[in-house]
């Protein structure tokens, strides 16, 4: 099984004939992503590899019946491109795009919380089950079918430790990138409890980064609410307190915020924390 994605997930792109859009959506349907549809404003009636582009989402939705949206338009229009999707009835949107104002996604969550819409990101790599289906940028050949859940708020360290799982045969059952902004759709206890009720999951990897307050919920989530184990990382260890490092909410400020703080929550959960991705799996086969 998987979390949020399969094999049967029919996908429209929003903004599938841009740079981004259209090497991404490629780069899904080489995976194996049934992309039923495209959106690309002024281009309906167009094919794009053979997929039929709308004007919009309302239309797409009405010929080609897909089950979830992938967002590749800039920042400017994000929000109004996750707005139309969610207003179109799709019970899951993924937006990848980074760098949407905050005021934006206050407006944005409110919308999608009455709808029931489930959002990934923004500012994401969006989720990949290894072997069925790909949404938004995650490498597809370094990840393998398996049984280890990930969910991640950093993209590349998602990468790093997803390599690492596959090439000593740990495969994942689904891989998250939740995203790193301030305010996202999809939080990691929405996704650790997806997890736990997931019977192909076995374990789970948590990486987390510096800024807010998610990982001290998550590690209180998983010890009154998990019988799964989970192993962690943080990154941002060496951040200097108040400096941005990458992500809009990594910001390292007050002790909730630090990387020390969320290393001590999480360990108190029973939570190992690995110092280096390369140790991600010495401490899975501790707890399997």
């Amino acid at each position: 099984m998987s979390i949020f994605l399969d094999r049967d997930t029919r996908l429209v792109v929003q903004g599938i004939t841009g740079r981004d859009g259209s090497f991404h959506t490629r780069q899904m349907m080489s995976y194996g992503t049934r992309v039923v549809a495209g959106v690309t404003p002024g281009k309906g009636g167009t094919l794009f590899d053979g997929v039929p582009v709308f004007n919009t989402m309302a239309d797409a939705v009405q010929d080609t019946h897909p089950t979830a949206s992938v967002i590749y338009v800039p920042a400017a229009a994000a929000a109004a491109a996750i707005f139309e999707a969610a207003d179109a009835g799709l019970p899951l949107v993924v937006c990848i795009t980074e760098g949407i104002p905050v005021l934006d996604m206050s407006r944005v969550i409110p919308f999608l919380r009455e709808r029931g819409v489930r959002l990934i990101g923004p500012n994401c790599p969006g989720l990949i089950t290894p072997g069925q289906s790909k949404v938004g940028i995650i490498p597809g050949p370094i990840c393998r079918p398996g049984r280890i859940g990930v969910v991640s708020r950093s993209g590349t360290l998602t990468y790093e430790i997803v390599h690492q799982l596959s090439r000593h045969d740990f495969g994942q059952s689904t891989c998250v990138g939740i995203g790193g902004d301030p305010i996202i759709g999809t939080s990691f206890v929405d996704c650790l409890a997806a997890f736990q009720s997931d019977p192909q999951t076995d374990a789970v990897v948590l990486i987390g980064e510096i800024g807010g307050t998610d990982e001290q919920q998550a590690a209180a989530f998983v010890q009154s609410d998990m019988t799964k184990p989970v192993v962690g990382f943080i990154a941002g260890q060496t951040a200097p307190p108040g400096r941005r490092m990458g992500h809009a909410g990594a910001i390292a400020a007050g002790a909730g915020g630090t990387a020390a703080e969320k290393v001590a929550a999480l360990a108190a959960a029973g939570i190992p924390v690995m110092q280096r991705p390369a140790d991600v799996v010495p401490l899975l086969k501790e707890r399997l």
